[in-house]
């Protein structure tokens, strides 16, 4: 779909901030707010703008910290429906955040959470690989997040003056 210059500002001023209002974004851009509001309506409308989402670092929440993993999946594609059947299957699950198409040895990247590794494994093995289509999977688990959607995560401002010695 093509889309205007003013649309495509829009789009990249909300993804850098969803925050915004209507108003600033009317200023950035050079239109009236009215203006901008339709066109925000109307990317909503298009499924453009699918959602509006804030990202938290849980780890520092007590009591939220939780485990994500990824999960490779080597699938069947079924004649007709290719890997969309069995990517619906398994997005539908509650602790599936993610799924991928993707290329190389495994069909689909599956990202999911739960409160433990138990969970992860309790859903590895009684949901996910007893799906028909599921021929193998590999599980990685998270260890530590350093950037995730364009967001560093735990970064000080260190001093970075170079040390001049005598």
């Amino acid at each position: 779909m093509k889309l205007t210059e003013k649309e495509t500002e829009i789009l990249e001023i909300l993804e850098e901030d969803s925050r915004l209002t209507p108003e600033t974004i009317a200023k950035m851009i050079g239109l009236s707010e009215e203006e901008t509001k339709k066109l925000i309506s109307g990317l909503e409308e298009k499924k453009i703008i699918v959602n509006y989402a804030t990202t938290i670092d849980w780890k520092k929440v007590d009591g939220h910290e939780g485990v994500t993993a990824m999960i490779d999946v080597k699938v069947a594609p079924k004649r007709g429906v290719g890997f969309d059947e069995i990517a619906e299957r398994i997005y539908r699950f509650n602790e599936v955040k993610s799924v991928y198409l993707m290329s190389g040895a495994y069909d689909l990247s599956v990202v999911i959470e739960g409160k433990t590794m138990n969970d992860i494994a309790r859903f590895v093995s009684e949901k996910l690989s007893t799906l028909e289509s599921v021929l193998s999977t590999t599980t990685h688990f998270i260890l530590k997040k350093y950037k995730h959607d364009g967001i560093i995560f735990d970064h000080e401002d260190k001093d970075k003056r170079i040390v001049v010695s005598p």
